[in-house]
């Protein structure tokens, strides 16, 4: 009979006591996973309606807590008040916490997707119409600006070389002409047309040289590395250099993607136009599709951040916005945003899926408080204080808010204890309470 009466009872609860205002739940779990916020919480158990304020009877002890042989349970007082001991607190697991200010913080969460940082990936090209003749590097090694990764054997650059140091010679043996007529003109031994064509001459043999050193360093050869090579060649004439062309590594970092084999034409029309791949991914890029409504919020600069799996293996890390593109994506209607990560260890791979939470307001304020820690009763928000006999029910009024927390306007201040965690646990008690005023 007991229980037929509480029905009523109990069904207007459920109408009035509905959860805190807040974001919705999918969207606090994303937060939740990336360690912004606490998981959404439990649904909490529906209180039953209080009597009116000026019927005030006797309280009576909570339904499961009985004195006498089965143990001491929990007793309330005046209405509102929930009489708990330290240890029921304890072993409930209701966590209390002081009032304090703080700042309030929104994130706007989208999924992304990690890409390499486009200004730290480079190919390495042929450069020449050649043949590979080694591949000094394997997928993964590191390399370091400068060093050799591969050899080409070129016809190209043999062409280039001999005319160099055919110019180089040719300029030699100018100068030397050049300088005995200069001697000979002085002392009137010679005619001034013959200075004059030495002098001539010995200039052209200097231009081709010239042309001929910036040809190579339009290949990327040092003149003076030709110049030892031949030397070196003259001493071991069966193992000329003169067609190897070395190919060097354009930064620091890291071989992801071999192009070629040993073998292969390299440089000319319809042949492969690189040899490596090499990357940089102590820092990535991680890029978001940021719809329009939202993308007036987000800003460069932005802090934002990163997580990945809801596992035991979750990453987390903290970049920053680099750049909004000022185009929308025709089909999408979104903008690329992307997010640059410090990557120091490596575990940011590209192709890796992320979820992104993007800071785009924060706000200080004197009176901060968990979201976990408010619940409805009689449709209005409160907060359980704690007492010197257990906790008090009180009503409180809230202002701002972001993804976790309520800016209290009303009802608290800075430095009262409160109940955080497990809240619902009180509203069903001081639920439970009620309803058995009513019998």
């Amino acid at each position: 009979m007991r229980a037929l009466l509480l029905l009523p009872v109990l069904a207007a609860g459920i109408a009035i006591g509905g959860a805190v205002p807040g974001i919705a739940t999918h969207t606090q779990g994303a937060l939740a996973r990336l360690g912004l916020g606490p998981a959404p919480a439990a649904p909490s158990t529906p209180a039953a309606k209080s009597d009116d304020d000026d019927h005030d009877p006797p309280a009576k002890p909570a339904a499961h807590g009985h004195t006498g042989e089965e143990g001491e349970g929990k007793e309330h007082g005046e209405a509102g008040e929930i009489h708990m001991t330290a240890e029921q607190i304890t072993s409930q697991e209701i966590g209390t916490a002081s009032v304090a200010g703080g700042t309030l913080s929104r994130h706007l969460v989208v999924p992304g997707t990690v890409t390499p940082d486009a200004d730290r990936l480079v190919r390495v090209p042929a450069r020449v119409n050649g043949t590979v003749a080694e591949m000094r590097k394997r997928l993964g090694d590191k390399v370091q600006k400068g060093d050799v990764v591969a050899v080409l054997d070129s016809r190209e650059v043999a062409d280039a070389k001999s005319d160099f140091l055919t110019a180089g010679v040719q300029a030699e043996l100018q100068k030397i002409n050049f300088e005995r007529q200069q001697k000979l003109i002085s002392s009137q031994a010679t005619a001034q047309v013959s200075f004059d064509q030495a002098r001539a001459t010995y200039q052209e043999s200097q231009l081709r040289l010239d042309l001929a050193r910036q040809k190579l360093s339009a290949l990327g050869l040092s003149a003076a590395e030709v110049a030892a090579a031949a030397k070196r060649d003259e001493a071991t004439p069966n193992q000329s250099s003169l067609r190897l062309f070395p190919l060097r590594a354009p930064m620091d970092g890291r071989i992801v993607e071999r192009k070629v084999d040993v073998g292969t034409k390299v440089g000319g029309e319809g042949d492969p136009a690189d040899v490596y791949t090499i990357a940089d991914l102590s820092t990535v890029w991680v890029e978001l599709a940021v719809p329009t409504t939202a993308l007036i919020n987000v800003a460069e600069g932005a802090k934002v951040l990163i997580g990945t799996g809801t596992d035991e293996k979750t990453l987390r890390a903290e970049g920053q916005v680099v750049f909004i593109s000022p185009f929308l994506n025709a089909d999408t209607r979104s903008a690329r945003v992307i997010v640059a990560l410090p990557n120091p260890d490596q575990t940011w791979r590209p192709g890796t899926f992320v979820t992104a939470a993007v800071a785009i307001a924060e706000e200080t304020v004197p009176v901060r408080v968990p979201r976990t820690a408010l619940q409805t009763l009689e449709g209005k928000l409160v907060a359980f204080v704690r007492t010197d006999e257990g906790f008090e029910r009180r009503a409180v009024k809230v202002g701002r808010s972001d993804d976790d927390a309520f800016e209290v306007t009303e009802g608290l201040a800075a430095g009262d204890e409160i109940a955080v965690a497990n809240t619902f646990l009180l509203k069903a008690e001081l639920g439970k309470a009620e309803a058995g005023d009513d019998d």
